[in-house]
């Protein structure tokens, strides 16, 4: 009875026989601490003290949530999210199928289509106004970025699969 081993599997072996027999050499050249003088180790530095400063928020209203930029972004979001609504609800009508997984979830009907939609739209301006309370601004504003451009990319892809 023979072995048959694939090639790589030696040459493997060999790799780590080498590495192994080197890494004990490697090991045996060192310097050993007991015969080291306790004068020729310098003591270890005093850790400094630990100056205690509460941590503080940035300030969380530079503008307010409801300002025109928001306001803008919001509304290109919902907007967006309803033309895809209803380019979806077409397709589907019309013997398409639903790509994105959770919202097929949902898509076996007008009334779970359209939560699906809305609470898109709603947990937008929830995601983006906990990044405002928490002084993201820059990050409240790319959620709705975000969002804008995931649902320009689903309504263009639904007008062009009619």
């Amino acid at each position: 009875m023979t072995f048959n081993l694939p090639r790589t599997f030696g040459i493997r072996l060999a790799i780590l026989f080498v590495l192994l027999n080197l890494g004990g050499r490697a090991v045996a050249q060192q310097v050993s601490f007991a015969m080291l003088s306790s004068e020729a180790i310098p003591a270890a530095p005093s850790p400094a003290p630990i100056e205690y400063r509460p941590f503080t928020l940035p300030e969380a209203s530079s503008h307010h949530f409801w300002d025109s930029e928001n306001t803008v972004l919001f509304a290109t979001s919902a907007a967006l999210s309803g033309a895809d609504f209803y380019l979806t609800r077409s397709n589907l009508r019309s013997g398409g199928r639903e790509l994105n997984p959770v919202t097929s979830m949902f898509g076996s009907s007008t009334a779970g289509l359209a939560l699906n939609f809305a609470g898109e739209s709603v947990g937008v301006v929830g995601v983006s106004y906990l990044f405002h309370k928490t002084g993201h601004h820059k990050l409240e504003r790319l959620v709705s970025m975000v969002n804008i451009g995931s649902s320009a990319t689903a309504v263009s892809f639904d007008l062009a699969h009619r």
